[in-house]
């Protein structure tokens, strides 16, 4: 067996690769793998602005690829006020309702978890 560190999307983990021998038969000698190491956590950006009444929250975990509306924007019911990418594919985060946006609270590139508000709105 080997052991080799492999790095995929910023987390690093121990991989253990097991010989084998000509006929498939497994190389005797296991070695036992240490724990993957912690992956480090990108917050969002503080917010901008007070919060407002109502919350725009991420559906899905993913990378935020642009900010569309500033704070301060007047906004209707399903304009885009993001986009946000998960699984290789662009999602529009849009306003659920009428109203400004009170606060952005994340940034272009940073990374977010399903439920973490992205914006709020009056």
């Amino acid at each position: 067996m080997k052991t080799y560190k492999i790095t995929v999307n910023g987390t690093a983990y121990d991989v253990v690769v097991e010989e084998v021998a000509n006929d498939g038969a497994p190389a005797p000698a296991p070695v036992k793998a240490a724990a993957p190491a912690p992956a480090p956590v990108k917050k969002a950006a503080a917010p901008a602005g007070a919060a407002g009444a109502v919350k725009v929250t991420a559906p899905m975990p993913g990378k935020i690829l642009s900010v569309k509306a500033a704070a301060g924007t007047a906004v209707k019911k399903g304009d885009v006020v993001m986009i946000l990418e998960a699984m290789k594919m662009e999602n529009e985060i849009v306003a659920p309702q009428d109203g400004t946006i009170a606060s952005i609270n994340t940034s272009e590139g940073a990374s977010v978890e399903a439920g973490d508000v992205l914006a709020t709105m009056n």
